[in-house]
């Protein structure tokens, strides 16, 4: 368990790492659990692919404080942070909030659809949605006010980067930068993210992020210049070897670069739709 402290020495967040390791998933899951400091009444966010073992262990985790799970958020909706929501809900009673209508289960005389600069209040624990698509069109962040700390589920991670959308890149360039003014503006002083490490250094981390991409584009640019005529000729002058687990992450981010300069003219269109 991975627990974030606050400036008093009480504690905020905890992450329960879900056991589904993976090229995709890292480590596994981070499950987060949020209390305000002595309250009686949790949010989770994330709880994980459909892995009973991992949701019953996170709800028996919050009954044993003495408190009970009343509100459920989804980062976004990709299995292994969603598919466990419904049997989750089932277990806690909570109900599940999420961008996608689909993924949510309201409960009486709510609307479970998550909207940017939406706030929760549970029992003093304040939580603000951030809409930051990109790795999904339905990719969010929760901001929990009191820590200054930032829930990213896969819009930024705790090692290595994120894969895109085939049609995200535009939208995710905005979403970092979005995110890199917030932390300047707010203060943010850590990232907890769907997999991996906690992020210590918010400021370094987008910016790295979004120095990353600006090459990755550079590099694409250049592969289509070189001669590469179709997406995985661009993918090998990329990427080189890659283990080929990861191939289709790389297909479909390099997808979404060349659609993305073929937007703006800099690669031919039919590149962009081999």
């Amino acid at each position: 368990m991975t627990t974030v402290i606050d400036g008093s020495g009480t504690l905020r967040a905890h992450c329960l790492l879900c056991p589904n390791p993976g090229p995709m998933t890292l480590s596994g899951t981070n499950t987060w659990v949020l209390r305000e400091p002595g309250a009686d009444r949790v949010v989770v966010v994330d709880p994980g692919p459909q892995d009973e073992r991992h949701l019953e262990r996170v709800a028996r985790s919050v009954q044993e404080q003495g408190a009970r799970v009343v509100l459920t958020l989804l980062t976004h909706g990709h299995p292994d942070h969603s598919e466990g929501a419904r049997y989750f809900s089932e277990l806690t009673g909570a109900p599940v909030h999420a961008v996608d209508p689909r993924l949510g289960i309201a409960g009486e005389g709510q609307d479970a659809t998550l909207t940017d600069g939406q706030e929760f209040e549970v029992d003093g624990l304040h939580l603000r949605i951030l809409e930051t698509p990109g790795h999904t069109p339905d990719s969010v962040c929760v901001q929990v006010g009191a820590d200054d700390v930032l829930l990213t589920g896969d819009t930024v991670l705790g090692q290595g980067t994120t894969v895109i959308t085939e049609d995200g890149l535009g939208a995710y360039l905005d979403s970092l930068r979005r995110l890199r003014d917030l932390v300047a503006a707010s203060g943010i002083r850590a990232l907890l993210p769907g997999h991996g490490p906690i992020c210590p250094d918010p400021a370094q981390r987008l910016t790295e992020y979004l120095t990353h991409r600006e090459q990755r584009l550079e590099q694409v640019s250049a592969a289509v210049a070189a001669g590469a005529q179709e997406l995985r000729g661009v993918v090998a002058r990329v990427y080189g070897d890659l283990d080929p687990a990861l191939v289709p992450a790389a297909e479909s981010s390099v997808r979404a670069q060349l659609r993305y300069l073929a937007a703006r003219g800099e690669v031919p269109a039919e590149l962009a739709r081999s």
